[in-house]
């Protein structure tokens, strides 16, 4: 057998600066050590895993001293459960790593002439921001590596748990148990719990994610900033008696529920996507608002999970669509309308397009609900659907507003863009470094006027940014 090398220890690294997907570097003998749970200004020992010529991966082992710019995090969870990678940052300080992130994905990456960046749009708030938030009941609870080398030597490892939370980062089958989440406003926290205490109540099986086994097994909630609380229990399998008291049970606690549901899921993936659910309480949606404008929500729809900063987003984009009154308005990617409805009153017509037709159908029911007659929503491939004839009946872009998902544009659709060659294009991205990819390519017939990043997530390394391009 081959003897396995001893790892590789660095004494005494000073962590440097942050890195992309909120990651820490260092620079050691010229080689660059990406690194997790640091800040910038820790000096740490680091045993390195993948170990390249110029580059590593490390984790630390030991802290010698610990960075002034640290505070202590909110969430008795963080570091555990993966979800919020930099509360030990100070907010101010998140919000300067993010805006750095953005110049230079936009200028490495991009390589194109820019204009003085302005400074990052923070949040107002940055506890209980979500509005849609899933937790996962399973039977494999997570275990730290501290807590599962106690186990180890002590020899108990549990058979199993039953735990109520979020995926383990890396762990497909296994949940980190969740006390609190401070991701979403109350009383989300003790929806969940009051679910697990009726499941163990009444011997509810929990799902088994590696058998595909069990009942209970998702919750999403959505908080509408009107007010409005959308419960959606997902199972494993129809157990009619069961599900109605608990269903009730939770009625019953928290009358301030304006819409219920159940989803049956007996597939092994937790997509609901391609199932149907079924109301048992309310009118099966509930509605949000952003400015003046309202949107239905239903249990399928997408919606930016961040109301307050969404519409911060939007005002930004429709600040740089620069509309007057007079421009047709294309909207690509376009969801369920909300950006291009948002911007509606600038524009004599919107056009949205957009490939899933469950958002489209969304869409229409949006722009009808806020009284919006110049619209027009259409499911489709832009490649395919954006030709002559269909610009001799609705009118060829005067502004083009383009969000797409965080891979960016595919290279054919930014090829149809500069074909279309609309005079303005908003591009809002949620991934920095795909959109610096596009801008180079758009480069060839536009010029970046405009950039504007906007922080969604506070606490988070995610990033979104708002970029304004005008036709040479």
């Amino acid at each position: 057998m081959r003897k396995q090398k001893p790892p590789v220890i660095l004494e005494k690294v000073l962590v440097e600066d942050y890195a992309a997907e909120g990651k820490s570097l260092a620079r050691v003998d010229g080689k660059v050590i990406f690194l997790e749970h640091t800040v910038p200004g820790d000096i740490v020992d680091v045993q390195l895993g993948k170990n390249k010529k110029d580059w590593a991966e490390g984790r630390p082992i030991r802290f010698h001293q610990y960075s002034p710019d640290r505070v202590n995090p909110f969430c008795t969870h963080f570091g555990v459960c993966g979800g919020c990678q930099w509360q030990h940052l100070p907010y101010a300080k998140q919000l300067a790593y993010k805006q750095q992130q953005v110049l230079d994905n936009l200028t490495r990456i991009g390589k194109v002439a820019l204009p003085e960046m302005p400074p990052i749009i923070g949040a107002d708030v940055t506890q209980g921001y979500r509005n849609k938030i899933e937790y996962t009941f399973a039977t494999q609870r997570y275990i730290p590596t501290e807590e599962f080398r106690k186990m180890k030597e002590a020899g108990t490892f549990p058979e199993s748990d039953k735990v109520a939370g979020f995926h383990a980062r890396g762990f497909f089958d296994k949940v980190v148990e969740i006390d609190t989440c401070h991701l979403q406003e109350e009383p989300t926290n003790a929806i969940r719990k009051a679910i697990v205490a009726f499941a163990e109540q009444h011997h509810a099986p929990f799902y088994d994610i590696r058998q595909h086994q069990g009942w209970l097994r998702n919750i999403i909630i959505r908080i509408a900033t009107t007010g409005e609380l959308m419960v959606n229990l997902v199972l494993g399998y129809e157990q009619r008696s069961l599900r109605e008291q608990l269903l009730d049970h939770l009625l019953q606690l928290f009358p301030q529920i304006t819409t219920l549901l159940y989803t049956i899921n007996s597939k092994h993936n937790d997509s609901i996507h391609d199932l149907k659910p079924e109301v048992y309480h309310g009118p099966g949606y509930i509605i949000e608002q952003l400015e003046d404008f309202r949107f239905k929500i239903s249990p399928k729809s997408f919606f930016q999970t961040n109301t307050r900063q969404a519409e911060k987003l939007y005002q930004v984009t429709r600040e740089f669509a620069a509309l007057t009154g007079k421009e047709v308005l294309y909207d690509l990617y376009c969801g369920t309308g909300s950006i291009s409805i948002f911007c509606s009153k600038g524009a004599a017509k919107i056009v949205g397009v957009e490939l899933i037709a469950d958002a489209i159908e969304d869409a229409k029911l949006n722009a009808a609900f806020n009284g919006i007659q110049h619209s027009y929503f259409t499911a489709g491939d832009v490649i395919n659907i954006c030709d002559n004839a269909f610009f001799a009946t609705h009118g060829k872009p005067d502004v083009l507003i383009t969000d797409p998902p965080r891979a960016g544009m595919h290279e054919k659709l930014v090829n149809k863009l500069l074909e279309i060659s609309a005079p303005t294009v908003v591009y809002v991205s949620c991934n920095p470094a795909t959109q610096a990819r596009d801008l180079a390519l758009l480069d060839e017939k536009y010029a970046v006027t405009k950039m504007q990043p906007v922080d969604m997530f506070p606490h988070t390394h995610h990033i979104e940014n708002v970029v304004q391009l005008k036709l040479r």
